[in-house]
């Protein structure tokens, strides 16, 4: 028989919190009583979840907790294997419960936007840079459909777990993805009405429009609308102290990565593409945008490099090899990586659990690019 969430959920609700050790302010109970667990996902004898902790110190007292519970789950007939992450969220992250009312989610800020002349935000000095972020680093594609948000959330877990501290900014304001990605739902808070409180999943500080509206909701902006979104989502939003502010901008070469590149102090940008060629032709593009813009193009990343079958672990190069790498070579620029096209990194996304927040063998390719990123920015 087929192994089910109930099972799982049964198992955990065995699992003792030691008192105190949440920093939650309640002590005692289960993993489920507690409601510790989140982004549940059993797929095919594979069972991922996180354990979500109230803050940095309390996740790192639950190590013991998580041990228990992976080897709980283990134990359970029909599991292939269990991928536990531990994560912590900050307190300020509890806020209203959501509403339709004003197209927004409770009392999530709003983004205020105008394409009316003399009503946009006062011009600030090119190149603006924002205190406490060491890196601000745009992740971008020519095209859509590579992956390059699937990149990027597990680029910044990643780089979380190699000891930066990171943001996630999703600004790809017309698609945004990052919140189911990264097992997001919670709206933001703005105590004074104008700094916007980011929630913190797996390590990642992680803000987007997909939080402060609607799932349904479609944003329908014009440029200068854009621009003000953009503007807000980067300074208005508290970020803290970043080793790097990962941009997930949306594909192309449009608005977002004008407005980015010309106005904000970019560190520089990662190029995410397939291997096959009609992927390159727009991938040039986005590299030759960048270049213009003078924003240095710290690497390309090679995303769906070969599938790997789920079930007999045959991987196929089914976009061309080394397409990519090669690129890279001609244009004398930084190769990253490689990343496979695997059903279980897709799952993990899906349910809220980047796989480079598991212990698969499919998180080490991320580390690796991670760990490269962090040496071409001076460690």
């Amino acid at each position: 028989m087929a192994i089910t969430r109930d099972d799982i959920l049964k198992a955990l609700d065995t699992i003792a919190v030691p008192d105190g050790s949440t920093g939650g302010g309640t002590d005692g109970g289960t993993l489920v009583s507690r409601d510790l667990v989140r982004a549940l996902v059993v797929e095919d004898g594979h069972v991922r979840f996180v354990i979500e902790a109230g803050t940095p110190a309390a996740a790192h007292a639950l190590a013991k907790v998580r041990d228990a519970a992976e080897a709980a789950v283990s134990a359970l007939p029909g599991v292939a294997r269990v991928s536990v992450a531990l994560t912590a969220h900050d307190a300020t992250r509890h806020a209203a419960p959501a509403s339709a009312r004003s197209g927004r989610r409770g009392d999530a800020p709003a983004i205020k936007h105008s394409n009316r002349a003399g009503r946009q935000p006062a011009a600030q000095p090119d190149r603006q840079a924002l205190a406490g972020v060491r890196h601000i680093i745009a992740i971008g594609s020519g095209k859509g459909g590579v992956g390059k948000s699937t990149v990027a959330s597990n680029l910044a877990v990643a780089l979380a777990r190699e000891g930066w501290r990171v943001g996630l900014l999703d600004a790809d304001l017309y698609g945004p993805s990052q919140p189911r990605m990264m097992g997001i739902s919670v709206v933001p808070s703005a105590p004074d009405g104008k700094t916007i409180i980011p929630p913190q999943a797996h390590g990642v500080t992680m803000i987007s429009i997909g939080l402060l509206l609607q799932e349904d909701d479609a944003v329908m902006w014009r440029g200068a609308m854009l621009k003000s979104a953009l503007r807000q989502l980067l300074t208005q939003v508290q970020w803290g102290d970043l080793d790097a502010l990962l941009i997930d901008m949306p594909p192309g070469t449009g608005d977002v990565q004008l407005n980015l590149c010309t106005d904000f102090d970019v560190a520089g940008a990662l190029v995410v593409s397939t291997p096959q060629d009609v992927a390159l032709l727009d991938a040039r593009k986005a590299l030759r945008a960048f270049q213009t813009l003078k924003t240095p193009v710290l690497g390309l990343i090679e995303n769906m490099s070969t599938f790997i079958c789920p079930r007999c672990g045959h991987e196929e190069h089914i976009f061309g090899e080394g397409g990519v790498r090669r690129e890279a070579a001609r244009l004398e620029l930084p190769f990253l990586g490689e990343l496979p096209l695997a059903v279980e990194v897709r799952l993990a996304g899906d349910g809220g659990l980047p796989v480079a927040a598991t212990d698969s063998p499919l998180a080490e390719p991320y580390r690796r690019i991670a760990r490269r990123l962090i040496e071409s920015c001076g460690g």
